[in-house]
């Protein structure tokens, strides 16, 4: 059984600064709940529910919300003594998620922080997938997709649409207007893969071992 999903957790996200200074990208919230969660609750629904999760950036903000989440998740019982544990009432719909989080070095590129998590993965294939995009993707599909084709790696592609609508004028008319088109028929990176263990034989620990420059094109080149 495919249960390990790794996350990648560590970037600085930049292009976010102005939220990203207090906390980092993937614990910006939608509708009250971090982005890394509602990725793990998309796996979730799919089966798959032991995460490990590369930190990086502020990533004891991350550490701090996973170790307090029952305590603010649920109502609680607790006595002052110092050996005394608080008592969950009831439990959370994530209690049957097992989450290692795991510091991957403040400067580290992608491969690197995915080597680093090698130790802690425990089956022969498993999910990754970066912790700042959600989807509505089949993960189970791309499970089978996988195992179906036997290769080192499986990876999601998606054709892009355009940021902004088009407008067609003839003149000083406009005569059609499209939303967001279709840009082309390339294929880019969705961001969903699926790996084979032997995976982290083309990743070294080390904090400059990128991930989709250097170890990515060498499998594709080997096909």
């Amino acid at each position: 059984m495919m249960n390990d999903v790794i996350i990648l957790c560590g970037g600085k996200g930049s292009r976010l600064s102005e939220e990203t200074v207090l906390k980092p990208k993937p614990m910006i919230e939608i509708s009250g709940k971090p982005i890394l969660w509602h990725i793990m609750k998309h796996y979730s629904y799919y089966g798959y529910h032991r995460f490990i999760l590369a930190l990086g950036y502020k990533g004891e903000y991350v550490k701090n919300y996973f170790y307090n989440y029952r305590i603010f998740s649920n109502d609680f019982t607790i006595e002052m003594h110092p050996e005394k544990e608080p008592q969950i009432h009831g439990l959370s719909n994530e209690s049957h998620w097992e989450i290692t989080l795991v510091d991957t070095g403040l400067n580290t590129l992608k491969g690197g922080r995915i080597k680093r998590l090698e130790r802690y993965v425990k089956s022969d294939n498993f999910h990754l997938t970066y912790g700042d995009g959600v989807s509505n993707i089949n993960l189970n599909e791309l499970d089978r997709f996988h195992m179906k084709h036997g290769n080192i790696g499986t990876i999601t592609g998606v054709h892009p649409p355009s940021r902004f609508g088009e407008m067609l004028i003839e003149g000083d008319n406009v005569i059609h207007f499209e939303e967001k088109p279709q840009l082309s028929t390339g294929i880019i990176n969705g961001g969903f893969f699926v790996f084979n263990r032997k995976f982290f034989d083309y990743l070294i620990s080390d904090d400059k071992c990128d991930f989709e420059f250097g170890p990515l094109q060498k499998i594709a080149s080997e096909k």
